[in-house]
């Protein structure tokens, strides 16, 4: 009997490990502000329906496909490919998918980086109690000065890429396991908190209703295009992480009395798409009531997180503390997300024979060098644009909105169309045979035709001659922000998103030019 094969670079300790590296992966930025923000715009409790539902049709069954290609091949996004479309005997271009994601992945690594060591320097600004008193003015303001030193913003990025490469470059058990040991149980443990504070302040019942009251009426066909958009984009789909996470999986763990039983895939990705969303609406529920208390807006991105939220710590009680907990939980975040962009490319480097450390600092090193573009396009290249916007923007539109839906659309087709059906259905150990019926139909129809609407739309909203001064809404909708109360207020336009996020908007006094939204 042929022996299955084993990860090359190692193998999580449990199911629940993998189950906190991927729920690391797929929980960032985004999660953070935005689909709570979505959710109170699109109809509270309605949405979250709605968006459930999505999860269940596109998301469970896409990421579900893409764990089981990673754990049966055990290497690479590249080598993974490689091997079972041998294993399929189909032509080796089906390994173009290993290479899609990984190059989306490195290419998502690079501004990822830059917007997330905006956190970064808020949480040090939090600390040291910059907020305290804080007016709209002087937040807005501190927002856009950090925006225009293009200095200050390379060593807050190059201060973020060391501390992702540095827990990649110690491998999956020495790094990867310990971190998302580490990094996931203080995420839970501070949004908790944060959601105890927040549920004694008096604007907790305001946030509550903004979040989930049901409100039918606001799901339409942009709503849906929403959801289906955050599904995907939600779970790190697309991009290798998750193929890459899936080939350490184990297959089997110990049960009742000795005896070993098979871990399920779809199960344990059930698990990850419900605490990404547990995690999404608990952030809602510890920022909204913050806001709500203090008069304020429900804005999005920098008028939320980098601009509205630091105004709301300033005039709080116990606003220094909490502050700093919310960045911490911020960087968090985003540090998991980015150690999973980092490991696809890592891995495929190690399997080429570099040693893990140095092709972690080979793509550290690369997605820093590429990640500057990104720091420039916010000061000093700012006025210079091509094709859809800034370097940033071209980035971030040809990763997020063409190669990673393009990515999951590929993956779908070749797990349910291409690879055999034996094969999947031992992988995925399913013990309901309908359900496995199930997930097949739709991985087969229902998901790609899902992806290829999302992948219309999105062009076609950002290219649509009607729609050139209009902010650009793809899948998900990234809505205007909302002007905070005060007059003062610095107005914003938008950043796009990544890694299932939309990326912070940026207050128009920074007279940064809009970017593509993409996820």
């Amino acid at each position: 009997m042929k022996q299955e094969s084993k990860p090359v670079h190692g193998m999580w300790a449990s199911r629940w490990v993998f189950i906190l590296a991927a729920t690391g992966s797929a929980v960032g930025l985004g999660n953070i502000w935005r689909f709570p923000y979505i959710t109170g715009e699109n109809g509270g409790g309605a949405f979250v329906l709605l968006y459930l539902l999505c999860i269940a049709v596109v998301g469970v069954p896409i990421m579900a496909a893409e764990v089981m290609l990673g754990r049966k091949g055990g290497m690479s996004p590249i080598n993974t490919m490689r091997k079972l479309a041998a294993e399929s005997k189909v032509t080796q271009r089906w390994s173009w998918i290993g290479y899609m994601g990984v190059l989306s992945a490195f290419l998502i690594l690079s501004f990822y980086s830059v917007v997330a060591s905006w956190a970064l320097y808020y949480t040090w600004e939090a600390v040291q109690g910059a907020f305290q008193g804080i007016t709209a003015a002087q937040s807005g303001a501190r927002f856009d000065d950090m925006l225009a030193s293009p200095w200050l913003m390379m060593g807050y990025h190059t201060l973020f890429m060391l501390l992702t490469m540095v827990v990649v470059g110690r491998g999956v058990k020495g790094g990867l396991e310990k971190a998302v040991q580490i990094l996931m149980p203080l995420l839970f443990v501070l949004l908790l908190v944060l959601v105890g504070y927040a549920a004694t302040t008096p604007g907790f019942m305001q946030g509550i209703e903004f979040l989930f009251a049901f409100d039918f009426s606001k799901l339409n066909g942009q709503a849906v295009i929403t959801a289906v958009g955050q599904a995907f984009f939600t779970l790190s789909l697309g991009m290798g992480a998750i193929m890459a996470y899936g080939a350490y999986m184990p297959r089997q763990v110990p049960g009742k009395a000795g005896k070993k039983k098979p871990v399920s895939i779809m199960s344990t990705v059930i698990i990850i798409a419900l605490l990404d969303t547990l995690v999404a609406l608990g952030s809602g529920v510890a920022m909204f009531p913050l806001l709500f208390s203090g008069g304020l807006e429900a804005g999005q991105g920098p008028g939320m997180m980098f601009v509205t939220l630091p105004l709301a710590f300033g005039q709080m009680p116990g606003g220094m503390l909490f502050g700093s907990l919310f960045f911490v939980l911020v960087v968090c975040a985003a540090w998991s997300s980015s150690i999973s962009l980092a490991e696809p490319v890592v891995a495929w480097l190690v399997e080429k024979g570099v040693n893990r450390a140095m092709s972690s600092v080979i793509v550290g090193l690369g997605a820093w060098v590429l990640g500057l573009g990104s720091v420039l396009s916010f000061n000093i290249w700012k006025d210079k644009t091509f094709l859809v916007g800034t370097f940033f923007d071209n980035m971030e539109f040809l990763s997020t909105t063409i190669m990673l839906p393009l990515g999951g659309l590929l993956i779908a087709v070749f797990a349910g169309w291409v690879m055999k059906e034996t094969h999947a259905r031992k992988e995925l150990a399913m013990k309901s045979f309908p359900l496995y019926l199930i997930w097949r139909a739709l991985v087969r129809i229902f998901s790609p035709v899902a992806v290829i609407v999302l992948v219309v739309y999105s062009v076609w909203s950002t290219f649509a001659p009607e729609k050139a001064d209009e902010p650009v809404a793809e899948a998900p909708v990234a809505e205007q922000a909302a002007p905070v109360e005060p007059a003062d207020q610095p107005p914003v336009t938008e950043l796009p998103e990544v890694q299932g996020e939309s990326l912070p908007e940026t207050p128009a006094a920074a007279d940064v030019p809009a970017a593509q939204e993409a996820r």
